[in-house]
């Protein structure tokens, strides 16, 4: 079986703007992209786990994410970095449905897709959700912590 990290998007790998609908505000978060470059020579399957609950309250439509969501895919391409897969839940809170963190739901998904060992795995984020998810998946967790984040991270 193989290994990865999930990965949240906004606040971890991308600056978090709030609910981005225009492709030009995504920037990446500095040492981003040289930390998922090492992780992925390392063997590491990259796989991104992400709510983007603008889309079920009306506040983005699913045309203006899939447009940030390529710019985002586009920008680490250019680093050299390829995400194995991204998995976005578009619901609104409200709704509870099974894919939104902190359901594990995703992190399961992806794992029976790719072949993915969650127990070998990890998930980093930076709320307490997406650390909920990853420990409910049976995965270790890091919490991001910022600005000097990637500096601190040693899988």
């Amino acid at each position: 079986m193989k290994r990865a990290v999930f990965l949240d998007r906004d606040g971890v790998l991308i600056e978090d703007r709030g609910y981005m609908r225009v492709p030009d505000d995504v920037h990446l978060i500095t040492g981003a992209a040289d930390a998922l470059r090492r992780l992925a020579a390392e063997g590491w399957m990259l796989i991104v786990i992400s709510n983007q609950s603008g889309v079920g309250r009306g506040w983005i439509s699913a045309a203006e994410m899939e447009a940030v969501q390529a710019r985002f895919l586009e920008l680490f391409r250019a680093e050299g970095v390829e995400i194995t897969a991204t998995y976005i839940c578009p619901h609104a809170p409200e709704v509870g449905c099974e894919c939104r963190k902190p359901s594990p739901y995703l992190l399961r998904k992806s794992a029976e897709e790719h072949g993915i060992d969650l127990a070998a795995s990890w998930m980093i984020g930076d709320k307490g959700s997406d650390i909920d998810a990853g420990a409910a998946a049976g995965c270790r967790t890091v919490l991001f912590q910022g600005d000097a984040g990637w500096a601190k991270i040693a899988l």
